[in-house]
């Protein structure tokens, strides 16, 4: 997907509109942000909106996209089209006669292969499963102790793999697909209208420039079938939230090759420490006797406990720093510091003894404490 935002107010029509309104509000956008008709300056930023309002465009225009669009959201366009299926189907012949007649023959195909990669981001052009399999996405939530020592993790995902019954043709075994009657194999059919000749996808092979006459009984055809899959990643010691890992050729398959999978990890919250980039931040309490001696305490740390000095005199919220004891550098050699914020306890009650003490150390120090 190209965008977040909302499909309606990408193209400023309400969610009543009909099928010829949303078609007039995406002609008039796109002569108004087609790449060539805007400063060169200001190009990248129209490719972009041009991008934009063409996906808007692509699931308004379609009567079962927008249906799920209106119901869930970009939810329910994600989790069933990839990029490709969104245009795939959507009619853009008007906006094919548009650039056509300003910018001549070929003009429109030049600009959605220019923006969008080359090829059949709209439905035309190459086949459907003539580009690599789909890139995923899984998150993968580890505790902070993982992300500091490193681990292996296992993972099902679920993807698209081919079929082995047809190793993706989807054609039964032992047959072929053949070239399809309508285009002869080319994948695209020439359509009059009125003084415009147009080259579209062809209806009867959706691009392909062939068909399965005899479909195979395991995948019905698709030449893919959707399978559950364990992943093993070996995560690095450092990362941190968002980091990402990209695992080659773990994406879903196509009969070109298959796409990446990546792994955003997300680290657990910990109960002790927080983490600043690879420092640990932590809060010891200390008796008050303590403070005011000095003594050597014990600090949690990943690792297990560790023995700390604080001196006398130590103020409460004062923060003491234990070198190396932190997050290792995820690109470079050794590691972060652990930071010991010490939180000074005052007792909410003494015995008559303690009072006694205290009253007159504040004697000697010619304190007023008014008792």
């Amino acid at each position: 997907m190209t965008t977040s935002r909302d499909y309606y107010e990408i193209l400023g029509v309400n969610k009543a509109a009909s099928v010829d309104e949303i078609k007039s509000a995406y002609r008039n956008l796109v002569m108004k942000y087609h790449p060539d008709r805007v400063a060169p300056e200001k190009k990248k930023e129209a490719e972009e909106r041009f991008k934009e309002i063409s996906e808007a465009y692509a699931v308004l225009s379609e009567e079962n996209k927008r249906r799920l669009y209106d119901q869930y959201g970009h939810a329910g366009i994600d989790q069933k089209y990839s990029t490709e299926d969104i245009f795939r189907g959507a009619d853009f012949s008007n906006i094919e006669d548009i650039l056509g007649g300003i910018f001549g023959g070929g003009a429109s195909g030049s600009i959605f292969e220019e923006i969008f990669g080359g090829g059949d981001i709209y439905g035309g052009g190459r086949g459907r499963r003539s580009r690599r399999g789909r890139d995923l996405q899984f998150e993968l939530q580890i505790t902070l102790e993982e992300a500091v020592e490193g681990v292996e993790k296992t993972f099902p995902i679920a993807r698209f793999e081919l079929c082995s019954a047809c190793s993706g043709s989807g054609a039964r075994p032992g047959s072929k697909p053949s070239a399809c009657p309508q285009c002869r194999g080319a994948g695209q059919v020439s359509v009059s209208h009125g003084f415009f000749h147009l080259t579209q996808t062809c209806p009867k092979c959706g691009g392909e420039g062939k068909v399965v006459t005899a479909p195979c009984p395991k995948c019905a055809g698709q030449g893919r079938m959707k399978v559950s899959k364990k992943i093993s990643v070996k995560i690095p010691a450092g990362v941190d939230n968002g980091s990402h890992l990209r695992v080659r050729g773990e994406g879903e398959q196509s009969e070109a090759g298959a796409g990446e999978l990546y792994v955003l990890i997300s680290v657990r919250r910990h109960p002790v420490f927080e983490r600043h980039e690879d420092d640990l931040l932590c809060e010891v309490h200390v008796d008050v006797a303590q403070a005011l001696l000095g003594a050597e305490i014990d600090v949690p740390a990943l690792s297990g406990n560790v023995k700390m000095k604080i001196p006398s005199g130590t103020q409460s919220g004062k923060t003491f720093r234990l070198r190396e004891k932190g997050v290792p550098h995820l690109r470079g050699r050794g590691s972060g510091d652990e930071l010991v914020r010490v939180i000074v306890d005052i007792p909410e009650s003494l015995s008559s003894g303690e009072k006694r003490l205290i009253q007159e150390f504040a004697k000697m120090r010619g304190v007023n404490t008014g008792s």
